[in-house]
């Protein structure tokens, strides 16, 4: 098989062969698979990767050995490969485990290839009528709806999204359920008028001037989620917060950042680290219309051009990448039925 090889800040397309699953893993063949943040951030060194990147997609399950029920179905996993024996497994999940491998991120192959196993624990079947192009967004998704999770987020809290990229939009769009005043602060009018086409409210500002930035008149944010991708946005998400309030930390980068410390001890503002969600919650919200990520999708490249999807999904102000690799007459068919 074909597969798109990350190594020493470069990627490129080797021929590997094709992976047989064990027992208890499925073989998939991804559909469709979306460029993240955190892909061009494994391209800088994050994780210190070398493989085959990719944790967002879309597959078909070709192979599950002691399953084969759920062969020919289309769906998407947790990224998360834990021991399944420690504690924090058989408590708390696998997202945490000190053993995990991480899908496309930390020791397991990801889905910018034509195959790769994932445990078949971690599939998520798709609804028959849900397109490929929504489905995709389930693993972000899943992310953005982490801090409803975590925290407690009432209708009369003032809360704001730090950051108009990817992440962001997402976030402001989901928890926008929970606080219909949601307020997202971004450089991008461009994007920020997709959350405002949902009835949202925005801030344009230059996030590089701090001193910019709004403070709910003066009072500070309840919950600040800071989703810039830019390792300055701590010190950004604190001004912003009130004293005893909550900062969440959405953003992962290999660059280096200053901590406010000062300013977080004084206000005795709370930091909360939110990472990965659960997908069958992102899939409720995808199914039944909560969140509609389409207006985010920039571009459909064919995934053997993943040096083009990666050079503009790192271009400045871009949307959401995405690789098809099922080729033109399978997409005009899958946009029928599933696409």
């Amino acid at each position: 098989m074909t597969a798109a090889v990350l190594r020493d800040g470069r990627i490129e397309l080797q021929e590997r062969t094709t992976p047989a699953p064990a027992r208890g893993e499925a073989l998939l063949r991804p559909r469709l698979s979306g460029v993240c943040g955190t892909d061009l951030e494994l391209l800088r060194g994050y994780q210190d990767f070398s493989g085959v990147p990719g944790h967002e997609f879309v597959a078909d399950i070709v192979r599950v050995p002691d399953q084969e029920n759920l062969e020919g179905k289309r769906a998407v996993a947790d990224i998360n490969c834990g021991c399944g024996e420690c504690i924090e497994c058989l408590s708390q999940g696998q997202a945490h485990c000190p053993h995990r491998s991480v899908i496309g991120i930390r020791g397991e192959q990801g889905a910018f290839a034509e195959y790769l196993t994932v445990p078949a624990a971690n599939l998520h079947i798709l609804p028959r009528d849900m397109p490929d192009r929504l489905a995709v967004f389930a693993e972000p998704l899943a992310a953005a709806l982490r801090p409803t999770q975590q925290i407690l987020i009432t209708a009369d809290m003032h809360v704001a999204v730090l950051g108009d990229g990817k992440m962001g939009l997402l976030t402001a769009m989901a928890l926008r359920h929970v606080n219909p005043e949601i307020l997202l602060v971004g450089r991008h009018s461009d994007k920020l008028a997709i959350f405002e086409r949902t009835g949202g409210s925005t801030l344009l500002t230059r996030h590089e001037d701090s001193a910019a930035l709004p403070e709910n008149g003066g009072g500070g944010f309840d919950l600040v989620v800071e989703a810039t991708g830019n390792p300055a946005g701590i010190e950004q998400a604190a001004r912003m917060c009130r004293p005893q309030g909550t900062i969440a930390l959405k953003t992962t980068s290999q660059r280096a950042t200053s901590f406010p410390f000062s300013l977080i001890a004084s206000r005795e503002q709370r930091i909360l680290g939110s990472r990965c969600g659960n997908l069958d919650l992102a899939l409720h919200y995808l199914q039944y219309g909560l969140v509609n990520p389409r207006p985010l999708i920039e571009t459909v490249i064919p995934w053997p051009e993943v040096h083009k999807a990666l050079e503009q999904g790192a271009a400045r102000g871009s949307k959401k990448v995405l690789l098809d690799h099922l080729g033109p007459a399978e997409t005009i068919r899958r946009e029928g039925h599933g696409g």
